[in-house]
């Protein structure tokens, strides 16, 4: 396949993986809601652990049983890979979700983007890898887009406890989309170490969930009803596996900051999902979970990231080849 080809591939494979992930928003909310009727007075901390930690262990086991002649002659450097990333990503997932017991959603979901901007900036301080003016562009229109999405108040920002252990979230998802560029992992094989990383991020979270969880008879409690194992399921498959595998396969043909800003189109396709999955998962689930509201904010938020992925797979603004 020519390159420009495979790029333009790699870009849509990235989408795709970004609108798995946007589908667990509404999923990983209703499933919040099914376990507080299953079992009232929990903590949401143990809901969320718990769910993060069989959502990977499980996501993670049905891997390594796919490919398990792969990962039984898996090289050094990938089980390296994987444990990097694993601890990238549960380290982000972790300080994002205390993080929310601090700060307002809407700014958590802001300072979680900001890596559009802390990778151009790392490429060009360690690889004197300065950003492009289509770069600049995209990363300038992303940025008013989120702070559009998340009807962020400059006046009520400020650096507290939830907001610095969002940036250092976002500083963990900068160094998980980094080492899925570096050179020394390039002959790496993307089921190997993608089996690694998410069996990683299960065992990773244990502890939070050792130390939420009431008892084991709340943990087996929690999904006896059809509907929460059905929506863990569906997190599992969809929102797992299949985009993690997508995400560590095609990204190496793409830079790392074009990948950040494909994966700053999640909360705009979240926000677009919110619209009428709610409605069908209440009804499935038995729970009260209505639709959010379009407003002018997301039409135009969701406008401006979107005019940057588009402006991103354009040639606009690129330097002419010579011939």
């Amino acid at each position: 396949m020519p390159a420009a080809n495979l790029r333009r591939k790699a870009f849509r494979m990235l989408l795709l993986a970004t609108s798995f992930w946007a589908l667990s928003f509404p999923l990983i909310k209703a499933l919040t809601l099914v376990e507080q009727n299953i079992l009232p007075g929990v903590g949401t901390w143990f809901i969320t652990s718990l769910c993060v930690t069989l959502r990977f262990l499980i996501s993670g086991t049905f891997l390594l049983i796919w490919f398990l002649p792969q990962i039984k002659t898996a090289s050094r450097r990938e089980v390296e890979q994987g444990f990097w990333l694993a601890f990238f990503s549960g380290s982000g997932m972790c300080l994002q979700m205390d993080g929310l017991g601090y700060t307002s959603a809407s700014t958590s979901a802001f300072l979680t983007q900001f890596y559009c901007v802390l990778i151009p900036v790392w490429l060009a301080v360690s690889q004197r890898r300065f950003p492009t003016p289509k770069i600049l562009l995209c990363s300038a229109l992303v940025l008013a887009g989120m702070a559009l999405l998340a009807n962020l108040n400059p006046r009520a920002l400020r650096l507290g406890r939830g907001e610095l252990e969002t940036l250092a979230s976002s500083v963990m998802f900068t160094a998980q989309i980094l080492c899925l560029e570096n050179p020394r992992y390039a002959v790496n094989r993307s089921q190997c170490f993608t089996t690694l990383m998410l069996l990683g991020i299960g065992l990773f979270t244990i502890p939070l969930l050792l130390v939420t969880a009431p008892g084991i008879a709340e943990c087996v409690r929690a999904y006896r009803s059809v509907p929460a194992c059905g929506i863990l399921a569906i997190l599992v498959l969809g929102c797992s596996m299949v985009p993690f595998l997508l995400m560590n396969r095609w990204q190496r043909e793409v830079t790392a900051t074009e990948a950040g800003l494909v994966y700053c189109a999640e909360p705009v396709l979240a926000s677009f999902l919110a619209l009428f999955t709610p409605v069908w998962l209440s009804h499935w689930s038995g729970v009260d979970y209505p639709n959010e509201r379009l407003t002018v904010c997301l039409l135009a938020g969701g406008g401006l990231v979107t005019a940057a992925n588009v402006l991103l797979q354009s040639r606009w603004l690129e330097a002419k080849r010579a011939l």
